[in-house]
């Protein structure tokens, strides 16, 4: 059976979190260690991200098996799950799936509906980097630069790529399976799917994400949720104001 990699810390109530599209647990370990001091946190990362294994399937509920999987194999008996973009829409259906699992669900900076694609000019200039010619970092950044002129993304994205062998840069991610299945990532939640336990949607003030006219949509599906704005943040709420994040995970947690 293949497990998907995870880090644990701390001790406590599980706390599960569940990544972006081309992101992965690592890019939440100072989050998580704050979260260590009250809750055993799971940085997980998503089959085809990070450490996890890789395959040519990909799907919502594919990698929400996956999800089941890593619990079971634990022993978890309810969990907190939390999920950011790709890892939200992953969260909500195993919350509407098997939501005698989920404790209280945590879903930051998405909605249950269809997005269209928008992921392309990232995608285009992940294919653009050659290995065999691109030796280093810099070399790589410098392709990346053409195609994403945003800095963080670009940081987030490096952060992806790692030395295979002395002399082999590679991704993390297994790009191949997500330029098959990209039209997989922007799927909604599907109709009449319900998760009745408590729900913290958290959208970034400067995010488009999540828009006043999903609120009927996302109380249809999770009848028990609140939304809460992340002030003097985006879509990255998590990295670009995490403490008022943290504080408000906390409080809902705690009530």
């Amino acid at each position: 059976m293949n497990l998907l990699y995870s880090k644990i810390l701390g001790s406590g109530e599980p706390l599960l979190i569940v990544h972006g599209f081309l992101g992965m647990g690592d890019n939440w370990k100072t989050l998580a260690r704050k979260f260590s001091n009250d809750f055993e946190v799971h940085l997980i990362d998503q089959r085809n991200h990070g450490r996890s294994f890789h395959a040519d399937d990909f799907s919502y509920e594919i990698l929400v098996d996956d999800l089941l999987k890593y619990i079971n194999h634990y022993q978890l008996k309810k969990v907190y799950l939390l999920g950011h973009s790709m890892g939200g829409k992953i969260a909500m259906l195993f919350a509407v799936s098997y939501p005698e699992k989920v404790d209280k669900l945590i879903v930051a900076d998405i909605a249950p509906k269809f997005y269209p694609r928008h992921h392309d000019i990232i995608l285009e200039g992940l294919s653009a980097v050659d290995f065999t010619k691109q030796k280093s970092r810099k070399e790589v950044e410098e392709v990346l630069r053409v195609y994403i002129p945003e800095m963080g993304i670009r940081q987030f994205i490096l952060k992806n790529v790692y030395w295979k062998t002395k002399e082999q840069l590679v991704f993390r991610f297994n790009l191949n399976s997500l330029l098959d299945n990209i039209d997989e990532i922007g799927v909604a939640l599907a109709p009449l799917t319900v998760f009745e336990g408590k729900t913290l949607f958290l959208k970034g003030e400067n995010s488009r994400y999540i828009n006043d006219d999903d609120k009927t949509l996302i109380e249809a599906h999770f009848p028990e949720s609140e939304i809460v704005t992340v002030k003097n943040a985006g879509h990255w709420l998590h990295a670009e104001n995490p403490n008022d994040f943290y504080d408000h995970i906390v409080s809902f947690l705690a009530n």
